[in-house]
């Protein structure tokens, strides 16, 4: 029996935390109480009611102990058993409690997985969820993409339309252009056709009264004597018979009119020469006889023109307004439109008639001042056009642009001529006789032939030129740095004398700032960055004045007046001032 429970327990050890070997341990630890109790129960019986033998006399004549040395030994037995008992109720009551402790765990196990499963069924509701929304973006996706290809298709379609258009533009221009041109070179004989006429008719001629050869020196003095009582009797000499007849006169005043009733670009009064109105003396100004908002934007441009009496101004609100000087104030004649960029530059004719300006919009406009319309667009440039300025002819227009070129264009038939190429980007020019004169960007001013097409010669600035001017001698130039320096140059000698002016508080307040010569060449006007306008003297290198406290901004460009009364000055919160010294 101790050997069962032996290896009972050995079983039970074996099988720590396994139920089956807990309900194995136990099991045998009832089996010997058991046999414990039928053990005693036999031994009672024994002691009780079985008759006394010798001791040492068994029934088979064997000798056995006595009944006191079996009783002994079988308490003996019983303590053993007894104790073997007590071990085994200790070993169950711990398995008891490793089988509560192992339930307790398989309870929170349960319920670890009960968890697991709600987290599971969690998850697979979400799995479906996101797999509708998956198949409602699938759907939304393959609606979107059938319509991106029928946008493909109608982008292809107004691609090719639009090659097809431009395909039509271009050979609409191309026939416009050589209508033009056939209409230019009509013109062209015409005028040619017209200038001899006018020579034709300025002839003049004396009709002899004796019709004999003129080689022959015995001349009758009565044929002398006709021929001066002639002359004396007549105050003017015939015309050309040829010249007064009346086909050629009928010829000539149906050439006129149809001149007049063409859309030429330049007409007869422009042609005509006018002399331009130089002053000899310049009046300093001291103070602003008018103050206005000129525009709705910011102002870039002012101009005069030769006689004073008009004023032109352009800035970021893409027009060109032409004011009226009348009596010290500042009255608004007509806006021009047409330009799609703000206004960077303005130039009046030598006349007076037209009005140049340069645009943001990569090209130059020309207008008549009695037409609010363009009447020219000049279309090439790559960037923005920084100037634009009549050349020494009326016909010619120069213009400057960043795209790093300078153009020359031909107004009669409205087409670029020729193209100067660059290093840096112009941001001003100027024309004299034959040549032009660009400033540009990496501190150079170039001197352009333009009979030769090249740069002649290049002159140093002291810092990125802003604008430039030129004497109404055509002797000195004018140029304003951004490094706040003014530097006057002797355009007469080789070595191009230069004299720099500063003054303490002048600031140059753009790349587009511009500072003129007075028409008498004795003064120097510029605005600043503080909103006060600086004059130089030229003789004397200083400062002759400040005017101050009329701008509340930057001042962007300044005029001077060729009549030598009146200075204007604007800035880029849309102000104009008008100064002078009454």
């Amino acid at each position: 029996m101790m050997a069962a429970c032996s290896s009972a327990e050995v079983s039970v050890s074996g099988s720590t935390g396994d139920p089956v070997g807990t309900r194995t341990s136990s099991d045998c630890s009832l089996l010997s109480d058991n046999r414990l109790l039928e053990k005693t129960r036999l031994t009672k019986g024994i002691l009780s009611g079985s008759p006394r033998r010798p001791a040492d006399v068994s029934s088979d004549g064997r000798s056995v102990p006595s009944l006191r040395q079996q009783n002994e030994q079988l308490r003996k037995t019983s303590g053993e058993l007894a104790y073997q008992v007590l071990e085994l109720q200790q070993q169950t009551r711990t398995r008891e409690l490793l089988l509560e402790e192992q339930q307790y765990r398989l309870k929170e196990e349960e319920l670890r997985l009960a968890s697991a499963f709600d987290s599971r069924r969690v998850l697979q509701q979400r799995v479906e969820q996101v797999q509708l929304e998956n198949a409602a973006l699938k759907t939304k996706y393959d609606e979107l993409l059938e319509l991106r290809r029928r946008e493909e298709a109608e982008l292809r379609e107004e691609k090719l339309r639009g090659d097809r258009l431009l395909e039509t533009m271009i050979q609409e221009r191309q026939q416009a252009a050589a209508h033009m041109n056939s209409r230019n070179q009509r013109r062209a004989r015409e005028a040619h056709l017209q200038k001899e006429l006018q020579s034709a008719m300025r002839s003049k001629v004396t009709v002899e009264s004796c019709f004999s050869a003129p080689s022959s020196r015995s001349t009758s003095p009565k044929c002398d004597l006709q021929l001066e009582s002639r002359e004396r009797g007549h105050s003017r000499l015939f015309r050309s018979l040829s010249a007064s007849s009346p086909r050629i006169l009928s010829s000539f005043r149906d050439l006129f009119h149809r001149r007049r009733r063409g859309h030429s670009v330049c007409s007869m009064e422009e042609d005509l020469v006018f002399p331009v109105r130089v002053n000899l003396y310049a009046r300093v100004p001291v103070r602003a006889l008018q103050v206005l908002e000129a525009h709705e934007q910011g102002i870039n441009a002012v101009r005069f023109s030769s006689s004073s009496h008009l004023l032109a101004t352009g800035g970021t609100d893409r027009e060109v307004k032409v004011w009226e000087v009348r009596s010290g104030s500042l009255t608004h004649r007509t806006t021009l439109d047409g330009s799609t960029g703000g206004i960077t530059c303005i130039e009046f004719d030598p006349m007076g008639f037209r009005i140049l300006a340069a645009s943001y919009d990569k090209s130059a406009l020309l207008w008549r001042l009695d037409d609010s319309v363009a009447k020219l667009t000049l279309t090439g440039h790559r960037r923005k056009v920084t100037a634009a300025r009549f050349s020494g002819c009326l016909h010619q227009v120069v213009t400057g642009s960043e795209d790093r070129s300078i153009r020359l264009w031909d107004l009669q038939r409205a087409a670029c001529v020729e193209v100067l190429e660059v290093s840096s980007s112009c941001s001003d020019l100027v024309c004299s006789e034959n040549s032009v004169i660009s400033g540009h960007f990496d501190s150079r001013i170039r001197v352009w032939d333009t009979r030769l097409l090249r740069c002649v010669q290049e002159l140093p600035a002291q810092g990125k030129v802003t604008s430039l001017d030129i004497s109404s001698d055509h002797r000195h130039l004018l140029s304003c740095c951004r490094d706040d320096c003014l530097q006057l140059v002797d355009l007469r000698g080789r070595s191009n004398e230069r004299v720099c002016f500063r003054a303490e508080g002048f600031k140059c307040g753009s790349d587009s700032s511009k500072a003129v010569i007075s028409p008498d060449g004795c003064f120097l006007a510029a605005g600043s960055a503080d909103g006060a306008v600086y004059i130089w003297n030229v003789s004397t290198g200083n400062l002759e004045t400040r005017l101050p406290d009329r701008h509340s901004s930057s001042i962007s460009a300044v005029a001077w007046s060729l009549s030598g009364e009146y200075v204007v000055s604007v800035d880029k919160s849309r102000r104009a001032v008008l100064w002078s010294d009454i």
